[in-house]
């Protein structure tokens, strides 16, 4: 079988039921498709047969050396970047395609799946109005990496994380769908009040997401004319431009809404899957868990170049939260005045 047999809602979050007994189907799995490449029919057998997890993580480590090889020969790292918007809700529609195939319950799924794809269609917009699919278009950070660390230890930086870390933590962080799917029969995928609460919050954070890349967006278009023309946009003060980074708007309680929001959508999904299996700490909590790390990480990375870049800055991050507002601000002058320290 491909599924376990799921005798409690426990069962579906229980890796020594859930997921350990398929772990051996990862080793002949590359053999079998390879065997069935040419018969459409026989590559049906083998996904039907094969785990949905363990197929999808099969995926997730089938990319990590095109990610790599692609990137090393291109020179150009940011090979990832370019499908992280895409591929979790990739995951995610796999689970709903599956459950489908064998007739399983997948009003849940399909209702994770719209929302998936709301939040890939917005990551996706802005990466591409921001030329992030342009030939060439390399996240600049990179570029700052390689400037601090030798060619050889890039390498095996693209290797273990750019290339494998990456493309294994997207996947990750779409495995609370497998426990819905695994619950779909034990609760004949039956809505209740939560499964209308879930859902309606993961479109909310996707709008807030998306109306705070559309503050920046706005702002660095403005940021953009006054520099070519001195030409000052209406909706923006001068010195607002002259700082160089944004601090109005949504900017002004968080210093990366977007990001927070972003964050929040996927751990939202991992207290779906609690509520719905009644097990609030179980094994999915890596992919969501690993996706804080990450943005901690990178968002340190991020604002370490902001900092030198733009004097008033490091001002900025003394008075305004990384992802949540302050509760108790060290200052009571506004988040965007910083007379007091120009006086």
């Amino acid at each position: 079988m491909s599924l376990p047999v799921v005798k409690s809602l426990a069962d579906s979050v229980d890796f020594t039921k859930s997921v350990s007994p398929y772990i051996p189907q990862l080793y002949g799995l590359p053999q079998q498709i390879l065997q069935s490449i040419s018969d459409p029919n026989a590559l049906k057998h083998v996904y039907l047969s094969t785990n949905p997890l363990i197929s999808a993580f099969a995926f997730s480590l089938f990319l990590s050396p095109v990610f790599l090889i692609v990137s090393e020969i291109n020179k150009n790292y940011s090979q990832v970047d370019r499908f992280w918007s895409i591929l979790p809700t990739v995951y995610v529609a796999h689970f709903v395609i599956y459950a489908r195939a064998l007739g399983l319950p997948s009003q849940r799924l399909e209702t994770l799946c719209f929302f998936t794809t709301l939040w890939s269609a917005r990551l996706t917009f802005n990466y591409w109005r921001k030329g992030g699919y342009s030939i060439g278009s390399e996240d600049y950070r990179w570029a700052v990496l390689r400037q601090h660390i030798s060619p050889s230890l890039f390498f095996v930086f693209n290797v273990l994380f750019i290339s494998l870390a990456q493309s294994v933590l997207l996947f990750c962080v779409a495995t609370p769908t497998y426990p819905l799917l695994l619950a779909a029969n034990e609760t004949q995928d039956s809505y209740e009040l939560a499964d209308k609460i879930f859902p309606t919050t993961l479109g909310c954070l996707v709008f807030l997401a998306f109306y705070a890349d559309q503050q920046q967006w706005n702002y660095q278009e403005a940021k953009r004319q006054y520099r070519e023309s001195a030409k000052v946009d209406a909706n923006f003060r001068q010195v607002d431009l002259d700082r160089g980074f944004i601090v109005t708007g949504l900017w002004s309680s968080s210093r990366h809404p977007n990001f927070a929001a972003e964050q929040s959508f996927w751990v939202l999904l991992y207290v779906w899957t609690g509520w719905i299996t009644h097990t609030y700490v179980n094994w999915t909590v890596v992919g969501a868990g690993a996706y804080l790390c990450l943005f901690q990480a990178s968002t340190w990375f991020t604002e370490l170049i902001t900092a030198k870049k733009y004097p008033e800055y490091k001002e900025y991050q003394n008075r305004v939260g990384k992802f949540l507002p302050r509760l108790f601000p060290l200052t009571k002058t506004p988040p965007g005045d910083f007379s007091d320290k120009r006086a």
